[in-house]
């Protein structure tokens, strides 16, 4: 089962450059595999950075195909990409989109980026539009970090688990102990075993 993004919006007192505190409410991204999961990270990574109470107000699937951060970057842009194949019945060609999630300065290092991510795709494809993203940051699951160290043992160690076998023996079959609610005095019965005459 992989992973999906999520897209969380958090709604929490923010103090701005000039020291006057207001409420903001901003999107950030968190990879799970369900809304609960989704819900719990958001919680668990917010609270690492947000002293004060938050409150999450929203939580929906992002429709990102990938994220794809880059070093020195400081904001987030959203490339839309139009895959182009030919139909060889009729002639034509057709277009896909999906969305890509790039880090970047401005609008043409996003721009370069994005094609940079596209080089090795096989096929052609145009980039009609990009536009800013108001997200804030993206947490993955596995970030690279040495903390994930751990994580990716955990998360091997369950995948690479096997079921034990157990041996074939034979066993003595217990009597099953069941109880006769018609019976004046309801008392247990043997199953298996004749009652005393």
């Amino acid at each position: 089962m992989s992973a999906t993004w999520y897209e969380c919006k958090v709604k929490y007192r923010k103090t701005d450059e000039s020291g006057v505190q207001k409420v903001a409410t901003e999107p950030y991204l968190v990879d799970a595999i369900s809304y609960t999961e989704a819900e719990t990270r958001i919680n668990e990574e917010m609270s690492a950075y947000i002293s004060e109470e938050f409150k999450i107000t929203n939580i929906k699937v992002a429709n990102y195909a990938e994220i794809h951060p880059f070093e020195n970057s400081d904001r987030w842009f959203k490339s839309k990409v139009s895959l182009i194949a030919y139909d060889e019945e009729s002639g034509k060609e057709r277009k896909s989109n999906m969305y890509l999630l790039v880090q970047a300065n401005d609008v043409k290092e996003a721009f370069d980026n994005t094609n940079e991510m596209m080089k090795n795709t096989m096929g052609d494809y145009t980039i009609p539009a990009i536009a800013e993203s108001p997200i804030m940051d993206i947490f993955p699951y596995f970030s690279g970090d040495e903390d994930d160290m751990e994580k990716i043992e955990r998360f091997n160690a369950v995948k690479d688990s096997a079921p034990v076998e157990i041996e074939d023996t034979e066993v003595e079959e217990e009597p099953i102990a069941t109880f006769n609610p018609a019976a004046p005095d309801p008392v247990p019965v043997l199953a298996g075993f004749d009652e005393e005459e």
